[in-house]
């Protein structure tokens, strides 16, 4: 996706900006048109992969290998329209919205998950329901009309810049295919008092927002937002879709209304006085199964061989359907070659974060990934993705091109040896500021100061420092801005670092599948038996996340598997 985006990118920019490097927020708009011909080739290029094109109709199920947990297995698939059968010893579902999914636009609804494309085959759906026995939700979302981009008065509204320098998503590439001077600008308009007006007029009309169902709570539909919070203006921001589109997609605007609402409603909104629809906003509603019913390598806990990523595990957007798209393959692969599952802690990835928040705690509504979701994001940031995953990637997964892994192992190399000959020289407060030209360094520090001490001062950056250290900072100007990064976060690092360890000492700690909570004889309440019997986590680390789940509890737990590991190695 990253070099997608790269490739197919119009607007680069970065979000949250004014905070730290760790929560800054990598963004680009991409033009739909580039980005699926990317994929298409990349797809369609890949050595060993077949793509067929149809519909699946069946899972193909069996008896479970005895020893190993779960009271099914899947053997292939079933495909439609008399497509035959393709056997398989691990099938990764990605339903998307299309499981059971239907369409809605004022009062009425039609099967679908896409506009134009009709649900998966009801015998998917009910293999998972009755046949699997899978506990299943529903949730729903939704999307914006189309606006004809000649019947916009852009002058109404605030023109939004990309970036000058465009940030790759990539760390193989340098620079974005699209220059800095081809970007197209985004804009900025509001809601206004007549928005909320025809979204109370149409309330009625509008079948989707009576339901009961959840819907996304961090892009909800705009007819959710008014009724949510009257009174308010709400940001509509005018994208372009693609550099040659004549569409612009309003974001913030998903509706469900009939289709004359929605006119009335946009020409209401600044700037859309005289829109034109291309084609209109409508809402989804669609099955997904709840993730607790997963081990964290996304396999089913009681099909073999059967895995679960995208919507269908409750998120929303697409790189957390890509996420888990990723590490559901990696594990139906390692399945196909009798290699042990890989699970991703929270201390290493937000892939691991996304995952372990799904499993452990399910979904209530659409789930999307925030850097406050983890606890570690200072050491889990955009610029060192590349050093927590690249490699192992590489080295103990093989799912990373020699390419990645050689780039990643020379940034490896160089961040280490510039890292310490920062932390080799050593000067006084009143030294450094002669060699920098008088920057600021607090005048009370009449300690010595090594270089990343100093690197950690805001006017400091790493130039300064090359340029009066050329012979040993000199080659590493490339990394300047990743040492710089380094550097800020150090202290906290360190510290989160001994959090890491004490939580990966507890996710080291396999629970055994075949425990029997209820009748375990150790002391714990009746509610935290049920709560585990329920969930059935995978390790103590996971089991001390689960709410409802007291320290105690898992300090008996822990001395409780144990004794039993020690017993089993006498």
């Amino acid at each position: 996706m990253g070099r997608a985006g790269d490739w197919a990118g119009i607007h680069f920019s970065i979000l949250n900006r004014s905070k730290g490097p760790a929560v800054w927020g990598l963004r680009a708009q991409l033009d739909r048109q580039r980005y699926k011909d990317f994929m298409q080739s990349e797809l369609l290029s890949t050595p060993l992969v077949t793509i067929l094109e149809g519909s699946v109709q069946d899972l193909l199920l069996t008896e479970a290998d005895p020893g190993k947990p779960g009271k099914h297995k899947v053997y292939g698939i079933c495909l439609a329209n008399g497509g035959g059968e393709i056997h398989s010893s691990s099938v990764v579902l990605t339903t998307g919205t299309f499981l059971s999914g239907a369409l809605f636009m004022g009062q009425n609804t039609t099967p679908g998950g896409r506009m134009g494309d009709p649900p998966s085959c009801a015998g998917l759906s009910h293999n998972l329901k009755n046949v699997l026995g899978l506990k299943i939700g529903r949730l729903r979302t939704g999307t914006p009309p189309r606006i004809v981009k000649d019947s916009i008065d852009f002058s109404l509204t605030s023109v939004c810049l990309p970036d000058s320098s465009p940030t790759p998503f990539s760390f193989i590439n340098k620079h974005t295919h699209c220059t800095p001077k081809e970007q197209l600008p985004c804009f900025l308009t509001y809601t206004t008092p007549g928005v909320e007006k025809v979204v109370k007029e149409s309330s009625h009309l509008n079948s989707h927002i009576q339901q009961d169902i959840k819907g996304p709570r961090y892009c909800p539909s705009i007819e959710s937002k008014v009724l949510r919070f009257p009174g308010r203006q709400h940001q509509v921001w005018l994208e372009p879709e693609g550099l040659t589109s004549s569409l612009m997609y309003p974001q913030g605007l998903s509706m469900t209304m009939p289709l004359e609402m929605q006119l009335r409603l946009i020409r209401e909104i600044p700037g859309l006085q005289h829109a034109k629809i291309q084609t209109p906003g409508y809402g989804v509603q669609y099955d997904f199964v709840c993730p607790t019913q997963l081990f964290p390598w996304l396999q089913l806990k009681n099909t073999q061989g059967l895995f679960l990523a995208g919507q269908i595990n409750g998120t929303t957007g697409y790189e957390e359907a890509a996420a888990q798209g990723l590490w559901a393959g990696v594990n139906a692969g390692r399945t196909s070659l009798s290699m042990s599952p890989l699970s991703l802690s929270r201390t290493q990835s937000y892939i691991g974060v996304l995952i372990d928040d799904l499993v452990c705690h399910g979904v209530t509504e659409p789930y999307r990934m925030f850097t406050s979701r983890a606890e570690f994001r200072t050491s889990l940031r955009p610029d060192n993705a590349d050093l927590r995953l690249t490699i192992r990637g590489f080295e103990e997964i093989g799912c990373v091109s020699e390419q990645r892994y050689n780039k990643a192992l020379l940034v490896q190399a160089s961040l280490k040896q510039a890292l310490s000959t920062l932390q080799s020289i050593h000067l006084s407060a009143a030294r450094w500021r002669d060699k920098l030209g008088g920057v600021t360094i607090s005048k009370t520090k009449s300690s010595i100061l090594n270089g990343v001490e100093v690197l950690q001062y805001k006017d400091v950056t790493f130039q300064m420092l090359a340029s009066s250290f050329q012979e040993l900072f000199g080659p590493h100007l490339e990394i300047s801005e990743r040492l710089k990064v380094e550097a800020l976060y150090h202290p906290h690092c360190e510290k989160q670092r001994r959090e890491m360890e004490k939580m990966q000492t507890e996710e080291s700690l396999s629970l055994p599948n075949d425990i029997d909570y209820l009748a375990l004889p150790i002391s714990l309440s009746q509610e935290v038996r049920e709560i585990l019997d329920r969930v059935r986590p995978s390790t103590l680390g996971a089991a001390a996340r689960l709410p409802g789940i007291t320290p105690a509890a898992i300090v008996h737990l822990f001395n409780y598997v144990h004794r039993n590991k020690h017993r089993n190695h006498m």
